[in-house]
Order: structure tokens, then C-alpha cells, then sequence
């Protein structure tokens, strides 16, 4: 059997306002924050990671906190973030949330044939909630102020933006052994949507590649992606993702030890930003399940810098 990724492991994007981000995604979307920590390569920065309620990978929502302005939309990027919910009555239920909270919301659609919510946080990060049909488990977060059976599962569908898929597909299929299922008509009404499916599919393993040679190039800012990761199981199949860009002379940051998980680097041919991230060790392993995003979390290689760190760190509350 071919190497497969299976699924969405985390989705990184851009806050130039931690406090700010860090009350909508907890009180308002309530998910778990469930690690507290700084940019590895930059320490004047949070690192902010959210998630279901037992930290499960393909859940993470994180954001780098970095004193930028707006981003300047367009292609060569991550467009939206998929969040999957358990049902369509579910989407109704965060359109009616939305709204009374005064989110920036469209309506309720079909697109791709599953009810979604395209919404916006105040920085215009762009996201959409999807019915996933029930196909993936749930771990609801006992203290969230979004009842059980309404929380956000997880992420997925991701939705990059491209002007020519021709190299990106290659990279795609050949290299990365995704599966391009489907095409829908992008719901903006600027190109087609390419669907590329990974291991055994469905909306938590789902990349859709929106081909949109009129758009301008994007450039990052506060509101913008920085990169996506996708699942591998362990570290032995991240060293043969390694070795199989290697043989593609696909260029590539090599290995990396996150702490929380291991990870490996590398742009698609349209400049986008990819990791392959390892399930575990998962961010139980330095603070207790029950405590996880409580405190300031360092790896140990930081750890004897802390008072310096957190001198420099603003307060979040």
C-alpha cells in the first residue's frame, strides 16, 4: 500500500490582537484552548493552540500572535478553513449564534453538496461551517458555552487558492498520493474547486484547490493562513514522507521537533505552505488533560528562558 496522509492535523493562521483572539475562538466558537505557548523561532510571540476537548489531532486551530496589518487577499494561498459540525441542523443553530453575537455571516447554502455557513472572526479570517455528516467522532469540552451536540468537531475541508492547479496537481497526486474526487463551481463565482482526497477520505481528509487566475496575489497579514499540516501517524512514516520528497528533490525544511508533535516543511509549486505533523505526542505531555492551556507551556530546550519570555509577553486577559 502506497504512504497515505490522513487528514487535516492543524491549520496555523495570523492575530495581531491575542486578547481579542483569544475570547472569539473560546467564548464565541467555544473551543478548548489547549496550549498556551510562544513561536518556537519566535519567543516575543504567543503561539496559541485550540481544539476539541481532549486535544484530538486534525482539531487545532492555532494562531501566531504577530503585531501585522490586514491581510491583502488573494491567490497563491490558504483562502477559507473548513470546521466541521455534527449535523445541518447544527449549521442553522451557529447561523442563529452568529448572528445574535453580530458575526460577519452569510447564509446557509449547500455548497458541494453539504449545508455550510461562511463566516468571518473580526479580523476577517475566513471560515466555513459544514455538516460532516456525522462520519467522525465527537469530543465535546465539558466548559465550552456552545452546547455538546452543537461544538465544532474539527477541521476540514482546507480551501487553497491557485491560479494554475497544473503543477500543483502533480505534486498533489504524484508526490503526496491524494486522490482528486470531485469538482464543484467555487461558490464566489471565480473558478472551479478541485477536490483532492487523502487516505480514506471525507471532510476531515478533504483539500479543495480553487483554480483563480484573476485574483491578485495574496499577501499575509492579521486575517490570513499561515500554513496547513496534514496527518501522519507516527514518526517512522514522517521519515518516509521525508525521504520520499527527497526523491522527488521536492525542497523541504527536513524534520523538526515541535515537542507536540515532529513535523517536515515544504511549499506547493503555487508557493503555499505545507507540514506533515506527527499524531503524538500530543499536548498532554508536559501538563495533565484536565489543565491543558491553563499556564504558559515551554519545551524543555526554551524552559531555562522562561522568566526572560514571559517578561516579554503581554497579558491575555
Amino acid at each position: 500500500m502506497s504512504l497515505q496522509l490522513t487528514g487535516i492535523h492543524h491549520l496555523t493562521a495570523i492575530t495581531a490582537n491575542a486578547p481579542e483572539n483569544l475570547r472569539f475562538y473560546t467564548k464565541v466558537l467555544g473551543l478548548r484552548l489547549v496550549k498556551k505557548t510562544v513561536n518556537q523561532d519566535d519567543t516575543t510571540a504567543y503561539h496559541l493552540f485550540y481544539a476539541d476537548g481532549q486535544a484530538t489531532p486534525g482539531t487545532d486551530l492555532t494562531f501566531f500572535d504577530w503585531p501585522v496589518g490586514r491581510e491583502g487577499r488573494g491567490t497563491h494561498s490558504i483562502s477559507r478553513t473548513g470546521l466541521r459540525v455534527g449535523s445541518g441542523d447544527s449549521v442553522h443553530w451557529w447561523k442563529g449564534r452568529l448572528d445574535e453575537m453580530k458575526v460577519t455571516a452569510g447564509d446557509v447554502v449547500d455548497i458541494d453538496d453539504r449545508t455550510s455557513l461562511d463566516f468571518e472572526d473580526g479580523e476577517g479570517q475566513r471560515f466555513r461551517l459544514i455538516d460532516d455528516g456525522g462520519l467522525s467522532p465527537s469530543h465535546p469540552w465539558e466548559r465550552s458555552p456552545v452546547p455538546a451536540e452543537h461544538q465544532i468537531k474539527g477541521l476540514g475541508p482546507i480551501t487553497i487558492s491557485v491560479p494554475d492547479i497544473t503543477n500543483t496537481e502533480l505534486v498533489l497526486t504524484k508526490v503526496m498520493n491524494m486522490t482528486e474526487a470531485r469538482r464543484y463551481p467555487s461558490p464566489d463565482g471565480e473558478g472551479q474547486v478541485h477536490v483532492f482526497s487523502m487516505g480514506e477520505g471525507g471532510p476531515a481528509a478533504e483539500l479543495h484547490v480553487a483554480v483563480q487566475p484573476g485574483l491578485p496575489i495574496a499577501r499575509q497579514g492579521a486575517g490570513a493562513v499561515h500554513h496547513v499540516a496534514f496527518r501522519a501517524p507516527d514518526t517512522d512514516a514522517l521519515t518516509a514522507w521525508t525521504e520520499r520528497l527527497q526523491g522527488f528533490r521536492l525542497p523541504s525544511s527536513g524534520e523538526v521537533e515541535r515537542y507536540y508533535f515532529r513535523s517536515l516543511y515544504f511549499r506547493e509549486p503555487n508557493g503555499v505552505l505545507f507540514e506533515i505533523a506527527t499524531d503524538g505526542p500530543g499536548f498532554a505531555v508536559d501538563e495533565p488533560m484536565e489543565t491543558l492551556g491553563e499556564n504558559l507551556s515551554l519545551p524543555p530546550f526554551l524552559e531555562p528562558k522562561r522568566a526572560q519570555i514571559e517578561a516579554r509577553l503581554k497579558p491575555l486577559e
